[in-house]
């Protein structure tokens, strides 16, 4: 099998913050060949994703002046923003800066490095780490083609890539599908427990409870049919699906919970984006 060429590598990167989210970026970036990089982590634990490709430091000023990267994966925590964010100002006008922080905006980004800098907003989520995630990226203007399609290309590495040109948009996708696997992960955890309920041993409860919500994602995901059709299909009229969803489906359960939730996780996001 012939070996990756150099114009298929992803070219060279700092990536500030190696917490789960950027060494899961990391990790795709790596399958389709990383040109020498650099990391910004202070964490110790960080240094556990070095390599021939990556050198991480644990502070800003240890990265040579000669390097100069492609862009600027920005993973830090949001909090962290105002004090670590200034020091990369050296690189506006010439590397894209590339945001995955909750909330913060793309003139927030712009106010802490510098008002050239060209800045794309991402919003992946946890999937990710397992090339499975999902990521709404928005350009700031300023962004070129270019840089719009590196960014695209390191955001594929980890996942489905969607743009929208209105950022006002990341705030209901933040609670949609960035925060939407903490709610698949809650039914799997009320499906075990209830499962516990009815007297299923615990080992065959999680069992039972995991790979129905796994498997019933890949179907989903392989199906050409909506979500819809697809329960419409697994329930049989008077039987126990009917039985089940007569009690989720109520005006008052599902419908309306989860309405409440995306809309609070929403609100959430705009009070972050302050």
């Amino acid at each position: 099998m012939c070996g990756r060429s150099v114009t298929d590598q992803i070219p060279p990167i700092l990536l500030v913050g190696c917490g789960r989210m950027g060494s899961a970026m990391l990790a795709g970036w790596r399958e389709r060949g990383l040109a020498p990089s650099f990391a910004v982590d202070p964490s110790p634990a960080a240094a556990s994703v070095a390599g021939p490709d990556l050198q991480v430091v644990s502070v800003f000023s240890a990265i040579p002046a000669s390097f100069i990267p492609a862009a600027v994966v920005l993973a830090v925590k949001p909090q962290n923003a105002a004090d670590s964010l200034p020091a990369y100002r050296r690189y506006a006008g010439g590397a894209v800066f590339l945001s995955i922080m909750a909330g913060r905006t793309i003139s927030g980004i712009r106010s802490l490095v510098d008002d050239s800098a060209a800045i794309v907003r991402a919003m992946p989520n946890t999937p990710a780490a397992v090339r499975q995630g999902v990521t709404v990226a928005c350009p700031g203007a300023g962004v070129t083609d270019a840089q719009r399609a590196l960014c695209d290309s390191l955001l594929q590495a980890i996942g489905v890539v969607a743009w929208v040109d209105d950022e006002a948009l990341l705030d209901p996708v933040t609670a949609v599908s960035g925060s939407g696997p903490a709610y698949v992960f809650l039914l799997a955890e009320l499906m075990e427990k209830a499962a516990i309920e009815q007297g299923i041993a615990p080992d065959l409860a999680r069992l039972l409870a995991r790979q129905t919500v796994s498997g019933s994602g890949a179907l989903l995901a392989a199906s050409p049919e909506d979500a819809a059709a697809l329960r419409v299909a697994v329930t049989s009229p008077g039987g126990t699906t009917q039985a089940a969803l007569s009690v989720l489906m109520d005006p008052e359960a599902w419908p309306a919970s989860l309405s409440t939730a995306i809309a609070a996780a929403t609100a959430r996001s705009r009070e972050l984006a302050g």
